[in-house]
């Protein structure tokens, strides 16, 4: 086994940055090759349906790619470049790692509570029913409730039915223009020469280390098994043991940060980042872990959805922006799609010193972050920092400035 590496927190930092691909614009490059590119370092790009501003997998891959158009991703998707489905969240992976889902799909269709025989009987009807008739939708199926339903997830047998047929993997999904799910037949979605063979448990859990690695950069235990979260009794910690003493992973010492933390050999641990201003989803892989945050940033986040309204501090959908490897302000916002208008409900700034230069950057990417909400004009109404909001306001007062 290899000597720990000792690095500072801004060493880290630069590190953690450069895997999440925010170490300068554009670090994947730009156009439709980017988006995959960024698919497959990351290896999984999270899905949220929240439509307050553009659907976070759009946000993660716009932050990275400043050209950034959100039909690409779904042209990777119907070319069979990348599927739909889970790891520890809905999302989107390259399609050569497919094979890597299946441990996921055995574990859907093995764990939980069993089926009674009206779902299984179901199942097999809408089963059939796709086999015969090709690829459906919710809609398609008549309402089969018996009882009202009872809230958000309380959902109605048909679509129990074809979530659970999607989880086990006997059916695939797309999505429409609408963002409905549509649900094929694997073999519709998945190219004839992809590699569909069961992993080994081993082979499994050497893949959810690399991945989460790749991705984070720097990782504890915790958030490697997180990925994996879904394969009860998985091996990720027996086959990190193997990967350290194999010399393919190595242990870090980060100044005031409890370990143990691990990174990949060949990562390079002396990466600069650009100062460059970064608005971003809060499901993008940077945010994932809030005590990883605090810990490596010093930054306490919590997206604010999920919190009742007397208890928030920030909004509803508070956007964590960067600059470099500091967190300098949170935005909470809102576009208004029939006004073309982006609502800036709340710009909370974080208690650090901000140059000219961050607030001029800060402002071209409120530019185009409002562009990309396909917004013309940017509303702004409150901010615990009244100068810096008085200085970015007046940028949108003459309209855009690119």
């Amino acid at each position: 086994m290899m000597e720990a590496i000792e690095l500072n927190r801004s060493q880290a930092r630069k590190i953690i940055l450069h895997a999440a691909g925010l170490a300068q614009k554009a670090q994947f490059g730009t156009g439709t090759e980017a988006v995959y590119r960024v698919i497959d370092h990351l290896g999984y790009v999270q899905l949220d349906t929240n439509y307050v501003i553009e659907r976070a997998h759009h946000h993660v891959l716009f932050t990275r790619i400043p050209d950034y158009e959100t039909e690409w991703l779904a042209a990777l998707c119907n070319d069979g470049d990348v599927f739909e489905y889970f790891t520890a969240d809905a999302g989107f992976l390259p399609m050569h790692d497919f094979r890597f889902s299946l441990p996921v799909k055995r574990a859907f269709a093995t764990q939980g509570i069993p089926l009674t025989k009206a779902q299984s009987d179901l199942m097999k009807q809408i089963l059939d029913q796709v086999e015969r008739d090709g690829a459906v939708m919710v809609g398609d199926f008549e309402n089969d409730r018996t009882e009202a339903s009872s809230g958000w997830w309380d959902w109605r047998p048909a679509k129990v039915a074809l979530e659970k047929l999607y989880l086990e993997g006997k059916l695939m999904i797309s999505r429409n223009s609408a963002f409905q799910k549509v649900y094929h037949l694997p073999f519709d979605l998945v190219p004839p020469d992809t590699d569909q063979t069961m992993p080994t448990d081993e082979d499994y859990a050497h893949y959810v280390i690399k991945r989460t690695l790749g991705a984070l950069g720097i990782s504890s235990v915790k958030e490697m098994a997180w990925r994996a979260r879904r394969v009860k009794g998985n091996l990720v910690k027996n086959e990190l043991e193997k990967m350290l003493q194999a010399g393919e992973v190595k242990e870090v010492l980060v100044d005031g940060i409890k370990g143990p933390l691990y990174l990949l050999a060949d990562t390079d641990v002396n990466v600069t980042i650009e100062n460059e201003v970064f608005i971003l989803s809060p499901f993008d892989i940077l945010n994932v872990f809030r005590a990883r945050l605090k810990d490596f940033f010093d930054f306490d986040y919590q997206i604010e959805c999920f919190v009742p309204a007397p208890k928030r501090k920030f909004g509803y959908f508070s956007l964590p922006i960067i600059s470099g490897e500091q967190f300098i302000a949170r935005m909470d916002a809102k576009a208004d799609r029939k006004k073309k208008t982006l609502i800036v409900h709340n710009l909370h700034f974080e208690p650090t010193e901000i140059d000219e230069k961050t607030i001029d950057k800060l402002i071209h990417n409120l530019q185009a972050f409002s562009l990309f909400n396909k917004c013309n004009d940017v509303i702004f109404i409150k901010s615990n920092r009244n100068d810096l909001l008085k200085l970015i306001s007046e940028a949108f007062v003459d309209g855009y400035k690119f």
